[in-house]
């Protein structure tokens, strides 16, 4: 009786943990704060390998760049301008990633529409989305358009378009997360912030 009574309690705690995840509202979404560790989540690489979040920034300190999808222009403009800053992020120490609700083949849009030369992941469920804190429910005009772009696998979360900077041993640094999509960090701002860590 006590395994079910603790199998139900478990069901329960994870359930509603998993709505609390999801804002109504940009403005309402809580974000994991400085010296939170990253969650262990698996996100798809443009050539549908998976591989966990923690594995891709083991390997040296990371910029994770959270956007809406190919689809939004605001984000292919941020994506480019932080492409072009690519070598002085490299040189500070640093590895880019963009990881996006869009499925591999948006991924690879982006990349030749931007000319991108840093790795994108797919999160087209909202895994990670959401257990970063940073998924808000999109309004109803985008869910056929969500659905196409996720290969059919999200229809009503969007990211609040968020950086945050992790350390190899997967804890937060620092980020910027902002509920208006047009306002992004620039990559002047962010070099000045990484100069800053040394």
């Amino acid at each position: 009786m006590k395994k079910i009574v603790l199998s139900i309690s478990i069901i329960l705690i994870a359930f509603t943990t998993s709505f609390a995840q999801v804002a109504e509202n940009p403005e309402d979404v809580t974000p994991l704060k400085v010296g939170d560790k990253v969650p262990t989540v698996e996100l798809t690489s443009l050539d549908n390998t998976q591989v966990t979040l923690q594995e891709i920034v083991k390997s040296k300190p990371t910029i994770l760049l959270f956007y809406r999808g190919g689809w939004c222009p605001y984000c292919n403009k941020h994506l480019a301008a932080v492409g072009e800053s690519k070598d002085e992020i490299l040189a500070l120490g640093y590895q880019i990633v963009g990881i996006s609700p869009d499925a591999p083949a948006g991924l690879n849009n982006s990349v030749s529409k931007n000319n991108l030369n840093y790795e994108l992941f797919s999160d087209a469920d909202g895994t990670l989305i959401k257990e970063m804190g940073i998924a808000f429910k999109a309004p109803k005009k985008y869910s056929n358009m969500l659905l196409k772009h996720s290969g059919d696998k999200n229809a009503d979360i969007l990211p609040v378009p968020s950086l945050f900077v992790v350390g190899v041993d997967g804890k937060i640094i620092y980020e910027y997360v902002n509920a208006d999509y047009k306002t992004r960090m620039s990559p002047e701002e962010l070099i000045k912030k990484l100069k800053s860590f040394r």
